[in-house]
């Protein structure tokens, strides 16, 4: 992009081309240059709006995080429509179809990240914490309905599919695994709560 030219939203155009690079190229090809260069902008433009790649990709987390807030309220309303089983593998396949694998993996693979990410409050693995809070407030609900066990242990029965999940969907070679892999992991997990 020439010099002087504006960026409309640039901070939106620069963490586009971040998840474009880690959904194709995943966590290793991630650099401040390959970033402006997908965004199609001086990497000028980066440093002008971040401190360092570190604090960019301590943003681009957090985006990410704050995206699930909209997801995790769709999933709370749907508490007693559909299935259980078919509510959480859609939410557990929107999740991990999403960005959020390759972002795990970002995490995974830089130390200074998980040290900034820790310093704005996150705990846990970043994302996955929070995709498990987003999980155990939709299984709350379901039992409050009674569509659940009533001793179901959410505390446990959450984690349970976000580690399942994120292990069927952590293949990059082979591509996601099909809906129905997705529904037999949760009812797996889940059958013996669900009502």
């Amino acid at each position: 992009m020439p010099t002087g030219v504006a960026m409309r939203d640039a901070r939106r155009q620069l963490f586009d081309a971040a998840e474009r690079i880690l959904l194709r190229d995943g966590p290793t090809a991630l650099t401040s240059r390959a970033v402006t260069t997908e965004a199609g902008c001086a990497k000028g433009v980066l440093h002008r709006h971040f401190a360092d790649f570190d604090a960019f990709l301590a943003e681009l987390v957090l985006d990410r995080i704050a995206r699930l807030e909209g997801q995790s309220a769709a999933l709370r309303a749907a508490a007693g429509t559909g299935t259980v089983v078919d509510n959480l593998a859609d939410a557990l396949t929107e999740l991990f179809e999403s960005v959020a694998v390759a972002i795990v993996g970002l995490i995974v693979f830089r130390d200074d990240l998980r040290s900034r990410l820790r310093a704005a409050g996150a705990t846990g693995v970043p994302l996955l914490a929070e995709a498990t809070a987003m999980i155990a407030s939709y299984l709350t609900a379901e039992r409050a309905r009674g569509r659940l066990a009533t001793d179901a242990d959410v505390d446990t029965l959450a984690p349970t599919l976000i580690g399942a999940a994120h292990l069927l969907f952590a293949d990059r070679e082979s591509g996601p695994p099909d809906a129905g892999a997705v529904r037999k992991v949760v009812r797996t997990v889940v059958g013996g709560a669900v009502r």
